[in-house]
């Protein structure tokens, strides 16, 4: 008799992997340069302060212990204290919860507030992470155009006036990924008032809201409503290895995670946690140090910027990149970037279709390019290689 192979549970059918995640490997090449990650540029990331933090949180053996599955308690502080001056109000320590990287945060917000068939409403093209989030609770999910001032809040109050009750509508506020836009202050204010109005939750990702070149980053969405809860990661401006991600919420939310993560992994670990703690609180070299990462990046996304367009001229169309680490390409003449990757490749440049980040279908023409772990120079290769697949 043959033995009875055991299921796997439901919510697995209909999920995929990450598109990026899985192109990652196939463009692993040392001779490709790999527009396609979302990295942070390790070579920028401050290994040797890192180093003295873990030595000095090594000298305290309660670094090696458990701590609090909301995080440890000096981490929430200074990150209470941060929020404070981002949102213009007090943050309590009790709407303050450390998690695993934001990702975290997000996964189990999506068991918190969601049930099966819940709706909730992305920006589409939308960030990848979040739709396989919603996916694996069995939400609805619908799909709000984005321009270039973010969020497309006039489809979004269309959408509710046909009767539609979002659970929870979701936005990468700044610098948005993979879109590359920054919600304008009007569209967040105007968010903020229709989820007081219907009751819904927003979710407000912003992990690269820091990483300003110009100006900085418009007063958060969470500003103006209590229905916000904001995310946000040190992934970006510290080092991802650190997982340190945090989420600012009402506290009824913050218990409703907690009870969660106490079944997935109790708590974070408490030695990232001290590392963390003493970067973000050495406020003036943290200054300097966020400055010079703006510099580099702010440097190589003009850079990227501007060889698309001159290379490629009217062909193309891509957003300006004031911030983060994206720009977003859409072809004027109907290049499908999907059937165009492996001459790409063959010519040694990677970028991710825009396909990948369809919340059904659509973006065929269009591309993500990541600028962040390249010098100027093999940016500007970088486009001439494209150019050359394009050719071809």
């Amino acid at each position: 008799m043959s033995p009875i192979t055991p299921p796997l549970a439901h919510r697995l059918d209909g999920l995929r992997s990450s598109a990026i995640r899985d192109l990652l490997k196939l463009t692993a090449r040392a001779d490709v340069i790999g527009l396609a990650g979302g990295l942070p540029d390790a070579e920028l990331m401050p290994r040797d302060r890192i180093a003295l933090a873990a030595e000095s949180a090594l000298a305290d053996r309660a670094r090696l212990q458990y701590t609090e599955s909301a995080g440890w308690g000096p981490l929430r502080e200074v990150l209470a204290a941060r929020e404070s001056a981002r949102l213009g109000r007090p943050v309590p320590m009790a709407e303050v919860f450390v998690t695993h990287g934001s990702q975290q945060a997000l996964s189990l917000l999506g068991e918190v507030l969601l049930d099966p068939g819940a709706l909730v409403v992305v920006e589409d093209p939308a960030y990848v992470g979040a739709l396989q989030v919603f996916r694996a609770a069995g939400a609805r999910v619908v799909g709000i155009p984005l321009d270039v001032e973010g969020m497309r809040i006039d489809a979004l109050t269309e959408l509710l006036a046909r009767g539609e009750r979002p659970a929870v509508v979701h936005t990468v506020s700044n610098f948005h990924n993979p879109g590359g836009v920054t919600m304008s202050p009007a569209r967040r204010r105007e968010l903020a008032g229709l989820a007081e109005r219907y009751g819904f939750w927003v979710i407000e990702d912003d992990p690269y809201g820091e990483l300003w070149f110009d100006e900085p980053s418009p007063e958060p969405v969470a500003f103006y409503s209590p229905n916000v809860i904001r995310l946000s990661s040190a992934s970006k401006i510290l080092a991802p290895t650190l997982r340190a991600g945090w989420m600012v919420a009402p506290d009824a939310v913050c218990r409703g995670v907690e009870l969660l993560k106490q079944g997935a992994d109790l708590c974070g670990s408490a030695l990232t946690q001290q590392i963390t703690t003493e970067l973000l609180a050495d406020e003036a070299w943290l200054s300097d140090h966020v400055d010079k990462v703006r510099r580099c990046y702010g440097e190589r996304a003009q850079a990227l910027v501007g060889a698309l367009r001159d290379r490629l001229g009217d062909r193309i169309v891509s957003t300006d990149a004031t911030g983060g680490m994206f720009v977003w390409a859409d072809f004027t003449d109907g290049v499908d970037t999907a059937g165009l990757l492996p001459r790409a490749i063959d010519q040694g440049v990677a970028y991710v279709p825009g396909s990948a980040f369809a919340v059904t279908s659509g973006y065929r023409s269009s591309m993500r390019l990541c600028f962040t772990t390249f010098d100027a120079p093999t940016l500007r290769e970088a486009v001439d290689r494209l150019a050359s697949a394009i050719a071809e």
